[in-house]
């Protein structure tokens, strides 16, 4: 098969088009021919400097297509049906090999496309905005880099559950773009102050519940916008920089910090059941997934690339 591959770590330019073997199904697994690459915050990051588990290494949590093999020990998937798959490395090629626990059924309604941006994204934003930040109707909350994928799913999923939502974003112009998803109120991080604005918009009391996917120096701020008895659930490093913050501030507001990651929990009923359902609402309509741009497999490099420029809005994808 054909894959988006490398062999060490580094800048996009590491990513060749290469011909690989291909993957073996496991008993307890299934096979896919993938259809759709979603390229998640994490692949970046791991493609710069995580761990490389084989040689040479295809990158990738997520990915979505027709199965063509179950395990002998798989008897709620078949062959032909359409799935979008989570795993911790391997998306980024023509087939694809996952343990049948991290496949989810694509209604027949459901552009593949879309259903391969879901599971990483609404799964994430869903454990941040109410399994660890337990967001209630009524609290405000501030989505950081409200124009990415996960940024995108707590929006709307914060706005369906009653919050007021603010979001942040690099430009006027993507903020814009976040209004139909459900944000009340938008700040420009890179021309407004971001913590004034947040105290501005709540009559200086601070939000409930900050959604942080970019870490480093912005975590600071996110603490600094709480409100009393309020909550950051921290679920990312986009922002590469080093995290180092003060946190005596949130002693006297009685406030807390949670690290969130959904790959600790991606096997329990719990999370399974949360994506699927978001699987379901996306194909009627009640949740929206918005794909920015799709590059050939054979453009890994500048899909990456593409998306390290922090020009999208919404998922980037490879199309094999």
């Amino acid at each position: 098969m054909k894959a988006a591959v490398y062999y060490e770590n580094g800048p996009p330019s590491v990513l060749k088009y290469e011909d690989v073997a291909d993957p073996e199904c496991h008993p307890d697994g299934i096979l896919i021919k993938v259809e759709a690459v979603s390229i998640e915050g994490g692949d970046t990051l791991n493609r710069a400097g995580g761990a490389l588990l084989s040689h040479p290494h295809i990158v990738g949590y997520q990915a979505a297509g027709t199965i063509v093999e179950v395990g002998a020990n798989v008897k709620h998937l078949k062959p032909g049906q359409k799935v979008t798959t989570v795993n911790f490395a391997g998306s980024h090629a023509e087939l694809r090999a996952v343990p049948a626990r991290n496949a989810w059924v694509v209604p027949d309604n459901l552009d593949i496309k879309l259903a391969a941006a879901i599971p990483v994204p609404f799964g994430t934003a869903d454990d941040c905005l109410f399994e660890f930040g337990r967001l209630k109707a009524g609290e405000t909350v501030l989505v950081q880099a409200g124009a990415g994928a996960v940024g995108l799913a707590a929006i709307q999923l914060a706005k369906r559950a009653g919050a007021t939502v603010i979001a942040t974003a690099s430009s006027d112009d993507r903020l814009a773009r976040l209004t139909q998803y459900g944000m009340d109120h938008g700040i420009n991080y890179k021309t407004q102050d971001l913590v004034a604005e947040v105290k501005r918009l709540t009559d200086n009391k601070g939000v409930n519940l900050v959604v942080d996917p970019v870490g480093g120096s912005t975590l600071q701020k996110s603490i600094l916008s709480l409100a009393y008895r309020g909550r950051v659930s921290l679920v990312g490093q986009a922002g590469r920089d080093p995290a180092k913050v003060d946190v005596s501030t949130m002693m006297g507001g009685n406030q807390s910090l949670s690290g969130v990651f959904l790959g600790a929990e991606i096997f329990t009923d719990r999370v399974h059941n949360n994506i699927q359902r978001h699987v379901d609402d996306v194909a009627k309509g009640t949740l929206k997934v918005l794909i920015d741009k799709t590059f050939p497999l054979k453009d890994a490099a500048a899909a990456h690339e593409y998306i390290e420029s922090r020009k999208a809005v919404g998922r980037v994808l490879l199309i094999p």
